[in-house]
């Protein structure tokens, strides 16, 4: 079979598993197992495919003999969409593993998980415009469907809502795009045909379409809102599958757009800039929110925004005749994709394993964690070491390459250049102090001291099928830093030749002694481990000194928000900030007082939803028009029928 053969088949079966699954809903176990055995296997094959396809730089087109509108349905596969299709498969399956034991008694949930994985392995070999439009609408709408699985609960409603509002907005964006697009190639909607009209012509309007409708779904900052809602809100496998790939999709269309019609050179610019600002906000934000899952959420914002420094910096240096810092910044851009897909699915999939265990997603009831369930506790601390860039994970070396591109066009470039590149360098490494310390913060509230509640006091460790996948995305990202030189030639090299790049010798010959210092690193590092583990199990136990109190409790120790509150209120701009709800106690004998920290998204609060009453307000004055009677809804349609007919006229008569 070839590649796109593979893909195909990989996406067909985990998709006929999810309707399967969806068929045997009396059957509880049986139907959970179906789709769990299908996403395993048509996964499997699904990367076999994308794996195959980067190592021989083409995987092949396929066009059907149904012809639709714009041309006929065609499906392929690049580099490009295997880079994707690569990470959708790997972490679809733990996801579909994890979801098993998570929710044994929900198969609604599993069925759609597999159709979700199916519909975004649609959309990455979508080669024509309307088939990535319907891909795209089935992936959002099954997105949304299992964000609200909990629907009764008002807070999920209210996710879902913001989730699907962004979406179509989005969806009304791409429309635009295609439509435009295709009105250079003759009304022609395939990608081919569509190349080939615009040969690289940049178009503004274009790219900005491009931003508008990708950049929702990617959770580019300023239109992230829905993001740290929704993935709050969906069940911790499904949040790991949005954060980890879903929103990766956003970026593919991004770079899919830039090939097609070329990147303008403020294109590039754009992207940087936006990443500085989504990388530095999205950490910021995460650093005082108190729901364990959105300050994951919010850190997907702060990667997202690495990603785009790197795509930023490889079209600018591509468009200034510069392949070897293309190559630098595309791989650096490229890799952190994938290694995000790693940290954050591990990350997500431990969330869910500690709130399956200690009942609660609130930090500030968590405590004592890594005591009563060690494996995940373990697993988690990995992935923080590993989402704050340190060695010897995988993120390290893909941010490295970053630092090395911009240092490259500090030094090289004209003044107002160097000096911007060199911003942007000293943002990242703001960037990666603020992560290291929301995740110390994370670690030490949730999994070390005392607990806090009775939920986190009766935790317990978590069955296999939760915990295997998180011990194996661990063992990943640390396989990431290690490995990353010898794959980057054979894996990366036809994708950054795509992209108008050099290759990928020089990155893979710039990470090759951070592998091997990684590589010592992880050595002595699990033989420290292994000597502690020994020494301990021989030692006597005792309680830890209580600093000379008589009668310790856990309300002495920091909680999330006093952990981080100096470097909020010091560093973190005012807008940025949650807002404090101040209920003072009132009269001699006060009855109730309050405070609180709202942790609502500040573009939410400060921007969108004042805007949003201020226009419902002006739409509710057209409710007189809401009749009720089917006879007075003729008549509106009659009414525009007619309307459109006058204007057809009167537009041909006076502009012939």
């Amino acid at each position: 079979m070839s590649a796109l053969e593979l893909v195909v088949a990989g996406g067909g079966l985990v998709g006929a598993a999810g309707v399967l699954s969806l068929a045997l809903r009396r059957w509880v176990g049986l139907a959970g197992l179906v789709a769990m055995i299908g996403a395993v296997i048509g996964s499997a094959l699904g990367l076999t495919g994308a794996v195959l396809t980067l190592a021989s730089g083409w995987g092949g087109d396929l066009s059907a003999g149904w012809q639709i509108p714009g041309g006929g349905l065609t499906i392929g596969i690049d580099p490009l969409s295997a880079w994707f299709l690569a990470p959708l498969f790997a972490l679809g399956a733990l996801a579909a593993v994890f979801g098993r034991r998570y929710l044994p008694g929900a198969i609604t949930p599993a069925g759609e998980l597999d159709l979700l994985i199916a519909a975004m392995a649609a959309v990455l070999v979508a080669r024509h415009a309307l088939l990535f439009l319907v891909a795209w609408e089935v992936m959002t709408l099954l997105a949304y469907l299992l964000v609200t699985r909990d629907h009764h609960d008002r807070d999920v409603r209210r996710a879902g809502w913001a989730y699907l509002i962004a979406s179509h907005v989005a969806v009304l964006a791409l429309l635009g795009l295609f439509v435009t697009l295709g009105s250079r190639a003759s009304g022609a909607l395939d990608f081919a045909s569509i190349g080939a009209a615009w040969g690289g012509a940049a178009a503004s309007g274009v790219l900005l379409l491009a931003l508008l409708g990708f950049g929702i779904k990617a959770g580019v900052i300023g239109l992230h809102v829905w993001l740290p809602e929704a993935h709050a809100a969906a069940p911790s496998h499904v949040s790991a599958l949005m954060s980890g790939v879903l929103i990766k999709l956003g970026i593919y269309g991004l770079v899919r757009t830039a090939l097609l019609v070329g990147p303008g050179p403020w294109f590039a610019v754009a992207l940087m800039l936006l990443g500085v600002a989504g990388a530095v906000a999205g950490i910021a934000l995460a650093l005082y929110q108190r729901d364990i899952k959105r300050v994951l959420a919010y850190s997907s914002v702060e990667n997202v925004g690495v990603v785009l420094i790197g795509l930023g910096l490889g079209f600018w240096a591509r468009g200034h005749g510069q392949p070897r810092l293309a190559a630098i910044a595309f791989a650096g851009g490229l890799l952190h994709l994938w290694n995000h897909t790693l940290m954050k699915g591990l990350l997500f999939l431990a969330a869910g394993s500690l709130v399956h265990g200690s009942g609660t997603r609130d930090l500030e009831r968590m405590g004592g964690l890594l005591r009563r369930m060690p494996w995940t506790g373990g697993a988690m601390i990995a992935g923080a070491i590993a989402i704050a860039a340190l060695p010897p994970f995988g993120a390290f070396s893909s941010e490295w390459l970053l630092y090395r591109g911009l240092a490259d066009v500090g030094v090289s470039g004209a003044p107002a250049t160097a000096l911007l590149a060199i911003g942007a360098a000293a943002s990242l490494a703001l960037v990666g102090g603020l992560a290291a310390l929301c995740f110390v913060r994370l670690i030490g509230i949730a999994l070390l001291g005392t607990p806090r509640d009775a939920g986190a006091a009766g935790a317990h460790e978590s069955a296999s099928g939760l915990v295997a996948p998180v011990v194996l995305l661990a063992a990943a990202c640390i396989a990431a830093g290690v490995v990353a030189p010898l794959v980057l030639p054979p894996v990366m090299g036809a994708l950054l030749v795509q992209l108008g790049a050099a290759g990928a010798s020089e990155p893979a010959a710039m990470l090759s002694p951070l592998a091997l210092i990684d590589a010592a690193l992880v050595t002595a590092v699990l033989a420290a481990a292994a000597l502690v583990i020994a020494v301990a199990r021989r030692g006597p136990r005792s309680e830890t000194w209580g600093c000379g109190y008589a009668a310790p409790s856990a309300r002495m120790q920091y909680r999330a928000s006093g952990f981080s509150d100096l470097l909020v209120a010091r560093v973190i701009p005012r807008w940025l900030r949650g807002a404090y709800r101040v209920r003072p106690p009132e009269g001699v004998f006060p009855v109730t007082a309050s405070f609180a920290l709202d942790t609502t998204d500040p573009v939410t609060r400060a921007a969108y939803e004042p805007l949003l009453a201020r226009w419902g307000e002006r739409f509710a004055r057209l409710r007189f028009l809401q009749q009720g009677n089917v006879h007075v809804y003729i008549l509106y349609i009659v009414a525009t029928a007619i309307g459109a007919l006058v204007w057809v006229m009167a537009r041909d008569w006076w502009w012939p």
